[in-house]
């Protein structure tokens, strides 16, 4: 759930410097995606949504444009390059291009790896690594065009460590891959001295339908957040209007937050 009458620019004042500004957020129709796109929505960013499910984008939408907010909504399947592809062009056709890029969409299947099926594999890798790294690209490509951006990957602490015995080991692995392609994509823009920043934020638990999901359990899903008094979407949200409202000459390249109590 969104924070109610949170305006970002209060709590993160220098986030301002964004404001009329292109962000585009991808996963957006749930979760941390939706949390994050209304909070650069009430910092005054014209946002745009993308995601497979066209009807909760729609929502998203309608809150967005029920304030001071701008929003754009285009329904993508982000395991298709065509799809990306589609998106930044009608992004660039209405709005001109995007200056902040929300790398949200994202997806986990917990399965033992030695029986896992390719098609998981494949989707996972499809979308975490292949669709985050095709996005970077076409957004850096605005970015250059106007002289400044932002970059900011939604990762996992699975991407630093492999949940032992938890049946994540795919979703880990592209959760790692996810660090190196942040960290390979920040020499890259230093090495060119460019302005645009780029970093990652690698959250804990997060109490969204990803664990359902995963878990194929709504049941199972709802008692592993009862153990723990896992983070909200707006925590990762709040993250977010922060390393936006840095100083220019400030990157923050990684972010780590659990929830206390999280042991692993």
């Amino acid at each position: 759930m969104a924070r109610e009458n949170s305006n970002s620019t209060d709590r993160f004042p220098g986030i301002s410097k964004w404001k009329n500004e292109v962000a585009l957020v991808t996963g957006a129709s749930s979760g941390i995606g939706w949390g994050i796109a209304l909070a650069l929505g009430r910092a005054g960013m014209r946002v745009v949504v993308t995601g497979r499910r066209k009807e909760q984008l729609d929502e998203l939408l309608a809150l967005l444009n029920d304030g001071e907010a701008k929003g754009l909504a285009i329904p993508a399947d982000f395991s298709r390059e065509e799809g990306i592809a589609n998106v930044f062009e009608r992004i660039r056709s209405e709005w001109g291009g995007v200056r902040v890029l929300i790398n949200s969409a994202g997806l986990g299947y917990k399965q033992e790896l030695d029986q896992i099926p390719a098609k998981s594999l494949r989707e996972m890798l499809d979308v975490n690594v292949l669709a985050l790294t095709l996005c970077m690209q076409e957004a850096i490509k605005d970015m250059e065009s106007a002289g400044l951006g932002q970059i900011i990957n939604i990762s996992s602490v699975a991407g630093h460590r492999v949940p032992l015995g938890k049946q994540f080991g795919m979703y880990s692995a592209t959760k790692h891959a996810v660090k190196a392609l942040t960290e390979g994509m920040w020499g890259e823009l230093a090495a060119k001295g460019s302005p645009i920043k780029i970093g990652a934020i690698s959250p804990g638990s997060v109490q969204t339908e990803w664990l359902a999901k995963a878990f194929n359990d709504v049941a199972k899903a709802k008692q592993r957040y009862a153990e723990t008094k896992a983070l909200q979407a707006d925590d990762i949200a709040d993250v977010v209007c922060f390393l936006l409202s840095t100083p220019a000459h400030v990157q923050i390249n990684e972010i780590t937050l659990r929830p206390i109590g999280q042991k692993v």
